[in-house]
C-alpha cells in the first residue's frame, strides 16, 4: 500500500481497507519514502480512491494531503522512464503518438480532477521538499497550504524539455501572480516555502520538528472556533468561479505536454535524468 491514513481520535472504523480510520481531520500520507514519494506503481490510483471515499464521509471537514519521510513528493517516478508515445500497433504517425500519450496520462488527469472537485477542505501539508509534479500539481488547487520550515519547491520541467503539468501554469498565476509564476515554472528556480509564504502560496510555515502533529493541532483549533459545515460551504462558494478555469487549464496542459511527446524533444533529456538517478542509487550501495 502506497498511501497511509493516520488514525486520530475519535476513531471511526471505515469499511474500505485502504481507509482504516476516517476522522474529522483525515490525513492522506504519500507512502513511498524510498522514492521520495514519487508517483509510480499504484500511488495515483490510491489518491483517487481516498478522495472519493472522503467525499462521502459525513464527519470529515479537512482532508490533509502530506508525505512520509523527508520529501513531500518528487513528482513522477522517472526511474521507469518517460512514457513513450507510440500508438496502437506501433503506430508512429504524429496523431497516433499524441493519442497514445494522452491515454497514458488518463489516471493523472482523473487524480487532479478529483482534487479540483474534492468536497472537503483540502489541506496541503508540505512536510519537506517538493520537486517536479510534487511542486506543481496540488499547490494551486488546494484550499490551504501549510509547510515545514526549510522545505523548498522546484519544477525543472524546461530542463527536461517538458511543459508544466496539470494546469499549474494557471493555478500558480492565480496564487502568486503571472510574473512570479513564469520565473518559477519556466526557469526551474528553487524557491523556499518561506518565500512562497511571502508570495501568498503558503498560508503558514511550522517548525519541521513535529510538523504533522502541529498541522493537526492547528486544524483542531479551527474546529473549536468555526462551524465545519460553514467552512465547507465557504470552500464550495470560493471554488465555483475557479473550477471551469482549472479544468480547462488541466486539459490545455496535457494537450501541450502530449505535443512535446510527439516531437520526442523530452525523451533524451528524461532518459539522461533516469540514468543519472540510477547511477547515484548504485553508488550508495
Amino acid at each position: 500500500m502506497y498511501l497511509l491514513f493516520s488514525p486520530q481520535t475519535p476513531q471511526i472504523p471505515h469499511p474500505n481497507p485502504l481507509l482504516p480510520y476516517i476522522t474529522t481531520n483525515s490525513p492522506i500520507q504519500l507512502n513511498r519514502p524510498k522514492t521520495l514519494n514519487a508517483f509510480g506503481d499504484n500511488l495515483g490510483d490510491e489518491v483517487i480512491t481516498a478522495f472519493r471515499e472522503l467525499n462521502e464521509h459525513p464527519d470529515t471537514i479537512f482532508t490533509v494531503l502530506t508525505g512520509k519521510g523527508r520529501f513531500f513528493s518528487s513528482g513522477a517516478d522517472v526511474r521507469g522512464g518517460i512514457p513513450t508515445a507510440t500508438g496502437a500497433g506501433g503506430n508512429q504517425t504524429d496523431a497516433g503518438k499524441k493519442i497514445a500519450s494522452i491515454n497514458k496520462f488518463a489516471a493523472t488527469l482523473e487524480m487532479m480532477r478529483s482534487a479540483i472537485d474534492h468536497k472537503k477542505v483540502l489541506i496541503l501539508a508540505l512536510n519537506g521538499p517538493s520537486v517536479g509534479g510534487g511542486a506543481a500539481w496540488f499547490q494551486g488547487v488546494s484550499d490551504i497550504v501549510l509547510a515545514a520550515s526549510g522545505a523548498w519547491l522546484q519544477v525543472p520541467f524546461s530542463a527536461l524539455g517538458l511543459v508544466p503539468e496539470n494546469g499549474s501554469v494557471t493555478t500558480y498565476a492565480q496564487s502568486i501572480g503571472q510574473h512570479r509564476a513564469n520565473e518559477f515554472l519556466m526557469f526551474g528556480r528553487k524557491v523556499s516555502v518561506e518565500e512562497m509564504e511571502r508570495w501568498g502560496m503558503v498560508n503558514h510555515v511550522f517548525p519541521a520538528e513535529g510538523f504533522h502533529e502541529k498541522v493537526i493541532e492547528y486544524l483542531e483549533e479551527q474546529l473549536e472556533v468555526n462551524d465545519g459545515k460553514a467552512m465547507l460551504e465557504t470552500k464550495r462558494l470560493a471554488n465555483i468561479p475557479l473550477r471551469e478555469t482549472r479544468i480547462n487549464a488541466l486539459f490545455n496542459s496535457w494537450e501541450a505536454l502530449s505535443e512535446r511527446s510527439v516531437d520526442g524533444a523530452s525523451a533524451a533529456r528524461f532518459e539522461a535524468k533516469r540514468k543519472n538517478l540510477e547511477s547515484k542509487s548504485k553508488s550508495r550501495l
